[in-house]
């Protein structure tokens, strides 16, 4: 195997979103290590947006990861079909590994943003951070079976 991929996200998954993602994260398992760190989200109940995205990106930076690239989902993010993720993705892991960085529903704070090396867009529709883990986890088992020029069905 040897090739490894991590998840660094705000907050846990919902239980109803944790079947699909467990599903994509058991097709992964003959062809990568997937890692999956999660730092406490913060709820808004009348604090200030800056602030929770604040402490969200500080929570997010003090779980970084020290090796590979670490490419931040955001909206504002390059877009890529298939084949090219595959291509990036490949590049990525021989660079080291990859660590997708997931915020939470306000999205990554600014000094995350400035730490990654890539930024990524799954969609210019704006996904909630959970459902985003979700679509993530499909799409790199999608890059993987593309790079190895192995049939999707599943």
């Amino acid at each position: 195997m040897g090739s490894r991929i991590d998840i660094l996200a705000v907050g846990a998954l919902s239980r109803d979103l944790k079947p699909a993602f467990d599903h994509y994260a058991r097709l992964l398992t003959p062809l990568c290590d997937l890692g999956v760190h999660e730092v406490r989200e913060y709820a808004l109940h009348g604090r200030p947006e800056a602030q929770v995205l604040r402490d969200e990106g500080r929570r997010l930076l003090a779980a970084w990861p020290r090796r590979g690239v670490a490419v931040a989902l955001a909206v504002e993010g390059a877009t890529k079909d298939s084949p090219v993720l595959a291509s990036a993705l490949q590049d990525w892991l021989a660079r080291g590994g990859a660590t997708f960085v997931i915020g939470g529903s306000l999205g990554l704070a600014p000094e995350v943003l400035a730490r990654a090396d890539e930024r990524l867009s799954l969609s210019r529709l704006t996904l909630p951070h959970q459902l985003a883990r979700v679509v993530l986890v499909e799409q790199v088992f999608r890059a993987l079976k593309i790079a190895r020029r192995e049939p999707y069905h599943h």
